[in-house]
């Protein structure tokens, strides 16, 4: 009972996170821009919440590595024509780091891609974002329950609804994952995973018997973190709607 109890505060502690960060302006600049929620103005193909791993095992560089592989995707050909060969030619992506149950931060909230332009500005933000939490323990279950209030608190429809969750390790706080990907799942949402592989070397199996879940549900694995870019674009391929053999 009391492991439960715990569960619960803490969904809800991350629910009004969540709901506080969807809401705080973007001090960056003084109004929105194109890709922003505010210009979304309908429904979306696919909703992405990536997830970055931040924990104490992701030195200075591995993080880099992580935000420079993310930013070359969506500068990439192949995503932009993904994005604009699905029906309504338009995604969603979020951004969250994360670490332990009580270090998460949503680096980017909510951005609509639809052209080029928005693709391009969306790499520059995922670039330059700063690694905002210390090392910590690998909570991947918080990570996919803050993903989950993200989705639930999102302001705009969406076709699908995609948890991305990357890591190079297996979770060791905050609860078993099983619980927070269920919750997911029950919500409508596919939970999918990128191991890499420089630490664990089973992990992508630890994903897909713990982590993973929903419909279509996948594992993309990197071998290290120079292999990141090109897994993590794969991934996104397959999360917009291209399918790939």
């Amino acid at each position: 009972m009391t492991t439960n109890r715990r569960c619960g505060l803490g969904a809800g502690v991350l629910a009004i996170a969540v709901a506080v960060l969807l809401l705080a302006p973007d001090r960056r600049s003084g109004t929105p821009g194109h890709g922003t929620v505010q210009a979304a103005g309908g429904a979306v193909d696919v909703a992405i919440v990536l997830t970055v791993d931040c924990s104490w095992s992701v030195d200075g560089h591995e993080y880099d590595l992580q935000m420079k592989g993310l930013a070359m995707a969506f500068r990439s050909r192949d995503v932009i024509d993904a994005i604009h060969s699905g029906p309504r030619g338009r995604i969603a992506v979020a951004l969250v780091q994360w670490a332990a149950p009580d270090s998460q931060h949503l680096a980017i909230s909510w951005q609509i891609i639809e052209t080029q332009t928005d693709a391009l500005l969306l790499a520059a933000r995922i670039e330059t974002a700063v690694r905002q939490i210390a090392d910590g323990a690998t909570s991947i279950t918080a990570a996919i329950d803050t993903a989950t209030h993200l989705h639930q608190a999102r302001p705009f429809p969406a076709d699908r609804r995609v948890i991305d969750v990357s890591s190079d390790g297996i979770n060791n706080a905050g609860g078993i994952p099983e619980q927070a990907r269920d919750l997911a799942v029950s919500r409508g949402i596919t939970v999918n995973a990128l191991a890499i592989l420089n630490e664990v070397g089973y992990l992508h199996h630890y994903f897909r018997n713990h982590v993973i879940g929903g419909p279509a549900a996948f594992v993309e694995v990197a071998a290290d973190y120079s292999d990141y870019h090109r897994a993590i674009k794969r991934k996104l391929l397959r999360e917009i709607g291209l399918p790939l053999s």
